[in-house]
């Protein structure tokens, strides 16, 4: 444990958090999500659902100011406008972690193949379907 650390940030999140550079990204998938197959960076989190380790992440990373966009989401069911649930706790989320950010839907493969690119896949014990969220790292200034 550390002073101001979430504690569900665990020596490998956090190990990898810190390794990542400017542009890189990060995704939080769901439990359905073929996460071994498409990362090149694994790290489990079972026990955690997605908007948590969202959360978590964003009390430590700075999302990519550098970009029109800097998290994205899937579309679900291949509708960007189609609204899950937890879309919309992804969206309060990143609002209260980083003002003036939003989710952007991705279809179908442009999302997975964002998702294979990242730098890391975090795979969460999310149930609920479309739970997947891709973070662009920013800079923190001096």
């Amino acid at each position: 444990m550390l002073k101001g650390i979430d504690p569900i940030l665990g020596p490998e999140l956090l190990a990898a958090l810190r390794a990542m550079g400017h542009g890189d990204e990060i995704a939080i998938v769901d439990a359905n999500y073929p996460a071994v197959t498409d990362a090149r960076r694994l790290i489990r989190m079972d026990g955690h659902d997605a908007v948590t380790l969202l959360d978590a992440v964003l009390s430590l990373l700075p999302l990519d100011d550098f970009v029109p966009a800097a998290a994205f989401r899937p579309a679900a069911g291949g509708d960007p406008d189609r609204a899950e649930p937890i879309f919309a706790e992804f969206a309060t989320t990143i609002a209260r972690r980083e003002p003036g950010f939003a989710p952007v839907p991705l279809v179908g493969l442009a999302f997975y193949d964002r998702v294979r690119a990242a730098f890391a896949v975090v795979a969460s014990g999310e149930r609920r379907l479309y739970g997947n969220i891709i973070l662009r790292k920013g800079v923190i200034r001096p």
